[in-house]
C-alpha cells in the first residue's frame, strides 16, 4: 500500500528501509525480488500513477484545504485531477500554475498573472516568473500542497524547480507536500554534467546531472534528504509512488508535457536539443515537430527544409521566424540519452564557415551547469573525451542518490 512499506516488502526490510528512507517523509518501496522475477511482474501489469490511486490519498485530503501544483498532464484516468478531486468533495481551494500555466497553453518562457479557473471557479497562483512562491495569505488558507505534474528527467526542463519552491513553501507555512509520482520516459539515463552550484539557476537548481534518472518523487525525496531546502523548518513530505514500474521502462506519456514536446521522439531529443536554445540555430520551434528538426537559414547539416511560423500557444515569436531554414529531420529519430553529436558537429559547421555558435554563452552554461562542455566543444574534443570528463561526479551521483530510489531497474 502507498505510504506503508509492509505491503511489499517483508517485515524486517520495512522497518530497515522506512529508518532509511522516510524519517519524516513517507513513501512507498518495490517488491524484495530477484532482478529478473521484478523484470517480469513489472513488464507484464499496467502501470497505476500516484494520482490513479485515489482510495489510498483519498482520506488525507478529507476536511483538509487542499492547494494543487497541476497542469495539463495531472489526469486520473480521462478526468482531471481537479475535476477528480471536485467531484470527491475535496476543498481545493488554490491551483497554483507552473510554466505552459495550469492548461499547458502558455509559451515557454511566457509570464502569466493569477486569476480565477473558468470550470471550476478556483483561484489559480501563477508561480512561474517573478513570484515562484504563493504569498503567506494563500498559504494560510491550506493545510496540504498536492503536486501532480509528468517531468521529463532532464535537469533544465522547470517544474522540478517549481516544485522546489513550492516545498520550501510548505515547510515553512508547515503544510504537508504530497507528490503524485509518475515515472520518467528519460529514467533509463543518468548521463550529462553534474551542476556547478554558482550556475544554479531556475532552468538547474540542484546538484545532480542533465539527465537524472529519477522520478519527480524520488527527486523530493532527495532534495529534502540532503538539505537543499532553504527553510529551517522540517517539511512533511508524501510520496505516493507508481505501481509495477521499473526505471528502465519505455513509457509513453498519455498527454504531452508541454507545448513543444509533442511526442515521445521530441522527449527523447529534448536533453541532446535543448542546448541549441543558446545558439543561432532553429530546432523547430513555431513547427508542426519542435524539437525533431535542426535548422538554420545560413548554415546547414542536411537538406531538409522547414519554416518556423507565429504559433501562439507554443512558440509565438520562434527563432528565425519565418526564413526558409534547411537542416536535418530528426522525426524518425532512433535516440536516447544524451547524444552531443548534434551540437558538436553544428559548431564545427558554424566554425567552419568563420560565424558564431554560442551566441548566448551565459544561458548554454545554465542549460549545461558548467562552462566546461560548452569549452570542449569549442576546443575540439569529441563526445567520448567530454563524457569521460564528468564519468567521476556521475559515479558519486548514484551513490548519492540510492537512498532516495523507489523503483528498481
Amino acid at each position: 500500500m502507498p505510504f506503508i512499506f509492509q505491503e511489499l516488502l517483508t517485515r524486517c526490510t520495512a522497518v530497515i528501509l522506512a529508518t532509511v528512507l522516510l524519517c519524516a517523509c513517507t513513501s512507498t518501496g518495490y517488491a524484495n525480488k530477484s532482478s529478473s522475477e521484478q523484470h517480469f511482474e513489472l513488464s507484464t501489469k499496467k502501470i497505476i500513477v500516484g494520482a490513479e490511486q485515489t482510495s489510498y490519498y483519498l482520506p488525507m485530503l478529507h476536511n483538509k484545504r487542499v492547494g494543487l501544483v497541476v497542469n495539463q498532464t495531472s489526469m486520473v484516468g480521462d478526468k482531471h485531477l481537479v475535476d477528480e478531486l471536485i467531484a470527491s468533495h475535496i476543498d481545493v481551494q488554490a491551483i497554483f500554475a507552473p510554466e505552459h500555466g495550469f492548461r499547458g497553453d502558455h509559451d515557454a518562457g511566457e509570464k502569466f498573472s493569477s486569476s480565477l479557473d473558468k470550470k471550476t471557479g478556483v483561484p489559480l497562483v501563477s508561480i512561474y516568473g517573478k513570484n515562484r512562491k504563493p504569498s503567506a495569505e494563500v498559504l494560510a488558507n491550506l493545510d496540504v500542497i498536492i503536486f501532480d505534474i509528468q517531468d521529463v528527467g532532464v535537469r533544465f526542463y522547470t517544474y522540478i524547480s517549481s516544485m522546489h519552491y513550492m516545498m520550501e513553501a510548505a515547510a515553512d507555512a508547515g503544510i504537508t507536500f504530497i507528490v503524485l509520482d509518475r515515472p520518467n520516459p528519460n529514467g533509463a539515463f543518468v548521463d550529462g554534467p553534474v551542476l556547478a552550484p554558482e550556475l544554479s539557476s531556475f532552468v538547474g537548481m540542484h546538484k545532480i546531472p542533465l539527465l537524472h534518472g529519477m522520478t519527480v518523487g524520488e527527486l523530493a525525496l532527495m532534495i529534502k534528504g540532503e538539505g537543499w531546502l532553504n527553510s529551517q523548518a522540517a517539511l512533511k513530505l508524501k510520496v505516493v509512488s507508481v505501481k509495477n514500474y521499473q526505471r528502465t521502462m519505455l513509457y509513453s506519456l498519455p498527454v504531452k508535457p508541454s507545448p513543444n514536446l509533442p511526442n515521445d521522439i521530441a522527449i527523447n531529443l529534448y536533453p541532446s536539443l535543448g542546448f541549441f536554445e543558446a545558439t543561432p540555430v532553429s530546432i523547430g520551434r513555431g513547427t508542426a515537430f519542435p524539437f525533431q528538426v535542426i535548422g538554420h537559414d545560413k548554415v546547414s547539416l542536411g537538406s531538409f527544409a522547414f519554416t518556423p511560423i507565429s504559433t501562439p500557444g507554443a512558440a509565438s515569436h520562434p527563432k528565425l521566424m519565418n526564413k526558409a531554414l534547411q537542416g536535418q529531420d530528426l522525426r524518425h529519430s532512433q535516440v536516447r540519452g544524451l547524444d552531443l553529436s548534434f551540437i558538436i558537429n553544428w559548431h564545427q559547421q558554424f566554425k567552419t564557415q568563420g560565424r558564431a555558435f554560442f551566441t548566448h554563452a551565459g544561458f548554454m552554461d545554465k542549460l549545461s551547469g558548467t562552462d566546461t562542455l560548452r569549452k570542449a566543444i569549442v576546443a575540439g574534443k569529441s563526445a567520448e573525451a567530454i563524457k569521460q570528463g564528468w564519468q567521476q561526479e556521475l559515479n558519486h551521483f548514484k551513490t548519492l542518490r540510492k537512498p532516495y530510489l523507489l523503483y528498481p531497474y
